[in-house]
């Protein structure tokens, strides 16, 4: 800023002493210099002088005091060419089965049942809720056996599929908010070996049926806050096991 008032101002701003305070103050080793070792015939130069003396501190302290937010890159997936394969058991009978069009997930529950409590609705109807589909007819679901889920996805254009949550439990029950939770850690390709222990939350939508007994009327698919956006679950998506 101070350099931005004048010439005069900005030649003295940029004078590199002021910069070597200011990185003394924030990183003081790089004012130091590395303690003189003679290097072998085959190894490289040592590197005995202060880092900031050969680059310049002004340089180095703008270069690594700014941060940059890099936007993201275009996904090379589309919703258009994927499928979702749910299923779902209770106590090992299966109750569910479907392919669901990735258009229909994103798309949303846009008719849900007029009985549903008022927090569902505020819920279906925010920004928040990301995939989520209509289960018709809807099924009934009692806790006291076990219910399990699988999700598959498959992209069309190459005819791969990918493992998203394999028959995992539903161990956390919202009574209140009508839903069902479970998750699984997503598994990603050799070549993002440094991206791991991301989940896969997968919620049953419940809604009291005549009788006083629950029936799970929608499915909703999120991953948390690693991507709320449609390009960045795309993104995501892309960098999966794909067999």
């Amino acid at each position: 800023m101070c350099m931005c008032v004048c010439r005069q101002w900005r030649e003295v701003a940029k004078e590199d002493y002021i910069w070597k305070l200011a990185c003394s103050k924030r990183w003081p080793s790089t004012t130091r210099s590395s303690p003189s070792v003679s290097p072998s015939p085959s190894s490289s130069p040592a590197c005995s002088s202060p880092i900031g003396s050969l680059r310049g501190y002004h340089k180095l302290f703008s270069s690594l005091s700014r941060h940059r937010t890099r936007p993201s890159p275009s996904p090379k997936l589309s919703f258009e060419a994927l499928e979702f394969y749910v299923d779902i058991w209770i106590d090992s009978v299966p109750v569910y089965s479907d392919v669901i069009p990735g258009t229909v997930a994103l798309s949303g529950i846009l008719q849900p049942p007029s009985n549903i409590c008022n927090s569902m609705k505020e819920h279906l109807q925010s920004p928040s809720s990301k995939m989520a589909i209509l289960v018709n007819p809807p099924f009934r679901v009692s806790f006291d056996g076990t219910i399990r889920v699988s999700l598959l996805v498959r992209r069309c254009d190459r005819d791969q599929v990918a493992c998203v949550i394999d028959r995992t439990g539903f161990d956390y029950v919202d009574g209140p908010g009508y839903k069902a939770h479970t998750y699984d850690y997503l598994q990603f390709s050799a070549q993002h070996p440094f991206v791991s222990q991301i989940r896969a939350w997968l919620a049953l939508l419940l809604v009291d049926a005549p009788d006083g007994e629950l029936e799970a009327f929608g499915i909703e698919l999120d991953f948390g806050d690693v991507a709320d956006s449609d390009s960045q679950i795309l993104l995501l998506l892309d960098m999966l096991d794909w067999k």
